[in-house]
């Protein structure tokens, strides 16, 4: 009996016009085994241009021209990795949704084993690159950002930044990708309570291209670090960091005052005292903390841009002949 799962390949582009045609080539190819193999009954593949400025679309228009069920969707700019996926996740269909990187460092060889581990019972499965073919600098500071992410947010995984993952389609749904999440999306979605795994993936040499590595992206990284353990312990309850925050301070200010009203009681000037203004000062901002701690439980999450504004066209079959 076919199987009535549909799989979805999402896979961002920014300056890729080489690499796609060898990596449509290969990948076509792992998915007709997955189709002969009745896995899934169909399939999409949606390339999501980031802004590229070279000849990335026009390399999609012409797979478009042979296969209907590739699709396009061009953004207005160059968003970025994170936006890219959270637009891709938003349009796939799928049931099994796949993300890999357009620059062919990703093997799609390895797509049926990420499947196979959905069928145990993920809900995430995320790439490992053992030998990671990088930059030394590139290296390092992966290894680097992994042990710091597992140490503070409690997953286990050895490669959260890895673009190549399967989800199941209720993941990529739930989760929204903005700024550098895309390194954090196991957090996020362990934070939505789904079952997580890795498995070793090979990794080829960059072929074409320039990586988009760089320095800046160490300090949105650690932004968005802070962001996503943040999310990840008080996503639900913001009022426990912010409440424990204000109700320390205020407690501090209240025994500074107690303190200045008892040496008043016993005939002191406490007016100039700079303890005084101290102490009411703690009170306030434990006021304000908590105070914004009970908005936050009101307000615990909100989409930062509609990613319908970020795109500029999707493209299909139907338009390419038009």
């Amino acid at each position: 009996m076919e199987n009535p799962r549909q799989l979805s390949v999402v896979i961002p582009v920014y300056n890729e016009a080489k690499s796609i045609p060898l990596l449509y080539k290969k990948l076509i190819g792992n998915i007709e085994k997955l189709l002969n193999a009745q896995e899934f009954s169909d399939y999409e593949i949606v390339f999501i241009d980031d802004g590229s400025q070279d000849a990335s679309s026009e390399q999609v228009h012409k797979i478009i021209e042979d296969n209907a069920k590739v699709k396009l969707i061009v953004l207005r700019q160059n968003f970025g990795k994170s936006k890219a996926l959270s637009v891709g996740f938003e349009y796939a269909t799928g049931d099994i949704i796949i993300t890999m990187d357009a620059d062919l460092q990703d093997d799609s060889d390895e797509i049926e084993r990420f499947v196979q581990k959905i069928d145990e019972g993920y809900d995430l499965v995320s790439g490992w690159k053992v030998h990671r073919l990088d930059p030394p600098e590139k290296n390092i500071s992966s290894k680097i950002f992994n042990f710091i992410t597992s140490r503070l947010s409690g997953i286990h995984l050895h490669d959260f930044n890895c673009g190549f993952k399967a989800y199941r389609k209720e993941v990529a749904k739930s989760i929204h990708v903005y700024g550098e999440f895309h390194r954090y999306i196991p957090v996020l979605a362990a934070r939505n309570g789904f079952k997580i795994t890795e498995i070793k993936v090979k990794h080829h040499k960059r072929e074409y291209g320039v990586s988009k590595f760089g320095f800046e992206r160490y300090l949105r990284g650690v932004c968005d670090a802070f962001s996503a353990l943040f999310l990840l312990k008080f996503y639900h309850r913001p009022m426990y960091f912010f409440g424990k925050i204000g109700l320390l301070l205020s407690g501090l200010g209240v025994l500074i005052c107690a303190y200045l009203s008892i040496l008043w009681c016993m005939g002191e000037s406490i007016g100039r005292r700079p303890l005084l203004i101290l102490g009411v000062l703690f009170i306030l901002v434990g006021i304000q903390s908590i105070s914004f701690g009970l908005l936050a439980n009101i307000v615990v999450d909100k989409q930062e841009q509609n990613n319908t504004i970020c795109v500029k066209s999707i493209i299909n079959r139907e338009k390419v002949k038009q």
